[in-house]
């Protein structure tokens, strides 16, 4: 095939899956909405639905990682705590290096049977995009402005509704409260000489208020603390658009489990404790590029059909009324038609883009690019 013929195919595979992606997506927001009359009267089957459905749309993300791009994922970790996984509520702390590190920490939840009920600290303007933000609304996922002293009332009040959640689940949190970018580290770094801290080379200061207020609410209902540590073989530098075009990666994975019994209640000392644990953090990344290894053993945990077989059921149920169109309108010859047909593939397209701009770390935002005097702890 020329390169104009791969290019063109490239585009018709591109185009059929955001359509397929859209169109599922906005159709589950659409039966999520009337998921609401159950609230009211029984709010655990409410949960254990949109549980259900959100995995409907999280699983089509994982399924181009896993089975479109064949991104193969090596989980380093303690074999006593793997059979833990995906059997008990945990707090996972996440680093924030890469385009696609939520994504890595879907496939995570993926492997161990919790992406549906996956819930994640993030920032209040997520909730307002189509879908993702959508589902994630559904699924009481807590957001936050970013600005503490608004925050924490509306933190704690959702944090402490998952206390009763019928489902296992896994809290993520990027502690460092943004994407690290050397402008952001260099910002990062004099705040931390400014306290007295020790500096990191490949993180960004923790954010430790959130963390903490975490901890405090979830206890006794979250068992551990899971500390993950990403990283990509030969300096890969993994993007979400070269996901969609079928690009494979090696991701690895560095995963502790830490009892939630040895993170201190006390807010202060629990900051102190995050803090040490960003140092150990940063001497696993440090070993890993000198290594090409975290210390332990690497296991790779089995892929499950069940992303690929729901990306199926939606191709298989849209597919079809799509291509019948097309042939409608190939053989009704308006124009008016086949027109706006372009013009909403056009947007479906630019709608995706844009969906896919927002992970890209050169179009981040620009939380921590302040003077350090507006940094908080």
């Amino acid at each position: 095939m020329d390169i104009v013929g791969f290019l063109k195919s490239q585009f018709i595979c591109h185009l059929l899956i955001c359509y397929i992606f859209i169109v599922s997506g906005l159709i589950i927001n659409f039966i999520q909405l009337f998921t609401l009359i159950l609230w009211p009267i029984n709010k655990q089957l409410f949960r254990r639905i949109n549980c259900r459905l959100a995995y409907c749309i999280s699983s089509q993300m994982v399924m181009l990682l896993e089975w479109w791009s064949g991104t193969d994922c090596t989980l380093y970790t303690d074999p006593a705590s793997y059979h833990k996984y995906g059997k008990e509520n945990a707090i996972v702390i996440l680093n924030h290096n890469f385009e696609i590190d939520f994504l890595c920490g879907w496939n995570f939840c993926e492997r161990f049977g919790v992406l549906g009920s996956s819930k994640v600290l993030a920032k209040k303007e997520l909730s307002y995009m189509p879908i993702i933000g959508w589902m994630w609304y559904f699924l009481e996922i807590v957001f936050c402005k970013r600005k503490w002293e608004e925050d924490r009332k509306t933190v704690v009040q959702k944090l402490l509704n998952l206390r009763d959640y019928p489902e296992n689940f896994w809290f993520l949190i990027h502690c460092e409260g943004t994407r690290f970018t050397e402008q952001k580290h260099q910002i990062s770094m004099q705040v931390a000489e400014a306290k007295g801290l020790p500096k990191l080379k490949y993180h960004l200061l923790p954010r430790t208020k959130g963390f903490a207020v975490t901890v405090q609410c979830l206890r006794n209902v979250v068992s551990a603390v899971y500390d993950s540590t990403l990283n990509f073989r030969n300096n890969e530098n993994p993007t979400l658009l070269g996901v969609l075009n079928g690009k494979k990666y090696h991701a690895d994975l560095y995963v502790r489990r830490i009892p939630l019994e040895e993170v201190p209640q006390d807010e202060r000392e629990c900051s102190n404790w995050l803090h040490k644990l960003y140092q150990e953090k940063d001497s696993f990344q440090e070993e890993y590029y000198r290594t090409g290894a975290y210390p332990a053993v690497p296991i790779v945990p089995p892929r499950r059909p069940w992303t690929l077989l729901n990306w199926l059921f939606w191709a298989l149920l849209l597919l079809y009324p799509l291509f019948k169109l097309l042939i409608n309108m190939a053989s009704s010859g308006s124009s008016l038609t086949l027109a706006s047909f372009v013009f909403v593939i056009v947007m479906a397209s630019v709608g995706v883009r844009w969906m896919i701009g927002v992970t890209e770390i050169n179009k981040g935002s620009t939380y921590g690019n302040h003077d350090s005097k507006q940094q908080r702890k």
